[in-house]
């Protein structure tokens, strides 16, 4: 693993997930959806051909043609009251030629990777270069969480739950499509001097070859994309892999965690302690299987849900919920650092479920700290899995479209244990970049767009010649 990687993440205070898991309803919810998402007819159903996209902005900026739009995620519809409610408005940026050299108006759609908030970055690393490059625009979509979409009391890229992970990918899938459908329905006329209104659309001329590419996170966000596009798609992963459970628990991203309020709460919350207990193993056991336990885990943890009611009343979760939830607040409302958050959570959590010292009384059982650590290390492998591992989406339409870009030594993304994306589609590629995560994102981009124009050429060549 890159040294470098190591360091870089040592000097990012972040934390992720500080308020826990989320509701376990909540989860429930995304673990139902998580089938319909991975099922590419049953997604694709869900977003309809027409639906409604806004455009706000229509100028030009130099030597390139910049859009502005927006439209209301689908997720909000199709999960709702999982959505927080600045996270709704889906909104983006194209950035597009003056004209077209070709007939052609090749499109990649590009994702957002951890903490990329806005438009600028992706706009003048990967964006701006690829359109004067190779002459492919791009859409730049802003994620859930993320920029203007963030929640009010979200510090930086904190995501404050785990779940919350989950419903940012399901929310991508379903924009994706949205904007998938878009392009080709769409495209765009001369740019008059009243902007959008002398510009108006093109029905007989819609965008194309599609494609979809991101870095870290936003690779991963892009497989899954991808996914649930019915036709070829060019689809370029930079710096991802299969899942993301080795992310969260053995990379040095399993760093920026509060462990601890994860240990707790499932020690409170006993749905949590009963489910480890019983039911996850370790998913690297099998290589080439990691994904298969996330099945088995849902079951029995829908199971166990029905149950919760044994062990605590309605009454009781809610009010834990509600205490939980405003820990992150001091007596007159205003935000608390991000470790000061973690801290009183560790100790209302503690308070709450009567642990001190070694070991510690978990509903029934008693289970020593190094039990409690190693369950919630099972058990966040468990929903990392079943909510993120490629295995359980279905594979692309033609994985000869895809290129996959990967760091040699890479800390935040281990590939040790886990199935490789040659393996789980056939026919793509990978292409092996000898640096670190961080060494990589910050002076290898013109390796990404390469990879990103080698895809289009190849979709051009097999489907638009």
């Amino acid at each position: 693993m890159s040294r470098f990687d190591q360091l870089y993440r040592k000097l990012i205070v972040t934390k992720f997930f500080t308020r826990g898991w989320g509701q376990p309803e909540n989860l429930k919810k995304i673990f139902d959806f998580r089938k319909v998402l991975g099922n590419r007819d049953a997604c694709y159903k869900l977003v309809p051909p027409d639906y409604p996209v806004t455009i706000d902005k229509d100028e030009l900026q130099g030597d390139v043609r910049i859009l502005e739009g927006h439209f209301v995620s689908p997720f909000k519809k199709c999960v709702p009251g999982l959505m927080p409610k600045e996270t709704e408005i889906a909104r983006f940026q194209m950035v597009l030629p003056k004209e077209w050299k070709s007939h052609h108006k090749p499109v990649c759609l590009q994702l957002a990777g951890t903490g990329d908030h806005y438009y600028w970055r992706r706009r003048t690393v990967v964006a701006r270069p690829l359109l004067k490059e190779s002459g492919i625009a791009s859409i730049i979509l802003e994620s859930p969480y993320y920029g203007l979409r963030k929640p009010k009391r979200q510090l930086r890229s904190s995501l404050h739950y785990t779940c919350d992970l989950f419903v940012m990918g399901g929310a991508l899938m379903l924009e994706s499509l949205v904007l998938f459908n878009w392009c080709e329905r769409h495209g765009f006329g001369p740019l008059g001097v009243t902007g959008i209104s002398m510009g108006g659309f093109c029905e007989r001329h819609g965008f194309g070859p599609l494609g979809v590419t991101g870095i870290s996170m936003g690779g991963f966000m892009a497989s899954l994309a991808a996914s649930v596009y019915p036709k070829p798609i060019s689809l370029i992963p930079c710096l991802s892999w299969t899942t993301a459970s080795t992310v969260f628990t053995k990379g040095v991203m399993s760093e920026s965690i509060p462990w601890k309020v994860l240990e707790n709460q499932y020690s409170v919350d006993t749905v949590y302690a009963d489910e480890i207990k019983h039911t996850l193993v370790s998913p690297e056991q099998v290589l080439g299987s990691t994904y298969n336990m996330g099945h088995e885990f849902v079951k029995t943890y829908s199971d166990k849900l029905e149950d919760l009611k044994l062990n605590q009343s309605p009454a009781e979760m809610e009010n834990i919920l509600k205490e939980r939830n405003s820990h992150s607040f001091n007596d007159h409302g205003e935000k608390m650092d991000v470790q000061a958050d973690i801290d009183s959570m560790e100790d209302y959590l503690v308070k709450k479920s009567g642990c001190k010292g070694d070991n510690e009384t978990v509903g029934k059982f008693t289970i020593d700290r190094k039990s409690l650590k190693d369950n919630a290390l099972d058990f966040m492998r468990g929903v990392m899995d079943e909510c993120t591992h490629l295995g359980n989406f279905s594979i692309p339409v033609d994985p000869s479209l895809i290129i996959i870009v990967a760091a040699n030594h890479d800390a935040y993304v281990p590939r040790t244990n886990v199935i490789s994306l040659e393996q789980l589609w056939p026919g793509s590629q990978v292409r092996y970049i000898d640096s670190g995560h961080i060494n990589a994102f910050l002076f290898h981009n013109v390796q990404f767009r390469h990879a990103i124009a080698d895809s289009f050429t190849e979709q051009i060549k097999r489907y638009h010649s």
